[in-house]
């Protein structure tokens, strides 16, 4: 579903009917593929909720995913600043790519898109036989031992900064934020709702400032 209007005044004219789309993952930010859009796939797409492009060789509609099922659900549409390009916020059932690559630009990704993947892998570590990583060894010690992990980690990051060792601290902050990974997993959570949670904060943060 779209959280989000429909774009307007987007400038059909100039782009002859037609008009690049790009495709971007809702939450790691990763660019998943480009693609071409004229009206009708504009309004299938906003009426579906799944990105459906125009093919400019088989002169057709295609919705991705259609034959492989792996479509990319909308969450949202954003012009650029000349409204002659969409940018489209969407999250993925699956590889994007026809080849199975999660993106058809792989292996090029971000560095909070590696964390996004990260937490992917940690997740599928909650089921994996203890014996076999240290992660799944955590998940089955016990909530209370994954929290006292992270508050270990965060007093060795804080001891670290306050002998301005920054090689320890990088260390010591990439434990603090793998341990923490692992108690939100542990308790169902991930770390978007963290980041929702800063953003609740900011916005609310900026609004106290602004003028009646």
């Amino acid at each position: 579903m779209l959280t989000e209007k429909q774009p307007q005044g987007l400038n059909w004219q100039k782009t002859n009917g037609i008009m690049p789309a790009i495709i971007q993952h809702s939450v790691s930010g990763e660019v998943l593929m480009m693609g071409y859009m004229n009206t009708d796939a504009l309004k299938v797409t906003e009426q579906t909720g799944h990105v459906t492009f125009y093919s400019r060789s088989k002169q057709r509609l295609w919705t991705k995913g259609e034959s492989s099922g792996n479509v990319l659900q909308v969450i949202s549409l954003h012009p650029d600043c000349d409204n002659d390009t969409l940018l489209i916020l969407a999250y993925p059932l699956g590889p994007t790519c026809h080849n199975g690559a999660r993106s058809c630009f792989h292996p090029a990704v971000s560095d909070w898109g590696f964390l996004y993947h990260l937490e992917i892998l940690l997740r599928e570590r909650k089921i994996a036989d203890p014996k076999s990583s240290y992660t799944a060894r955590l998940y089955s010690s016990s909530t209370k031992r994954i929290a006292q992990k992270v508050g270990e980690e965060g007093l060795e990051t804080a001891l670290a900064g306050t002998v301005q060792d920054q090689e320890e601290l990088i260390n010591e902050a990439a434990d603090l934020v793998y341990h923490l990974l692992v108690l939100l997993l542990d308790q169902t959570l991930d770390f978007s709702k963290v980041i929702a949670k800063l953003r609740e904060r900011h916005l609310s943060a900026t609004n106290k400032l602004l003028p009646c």
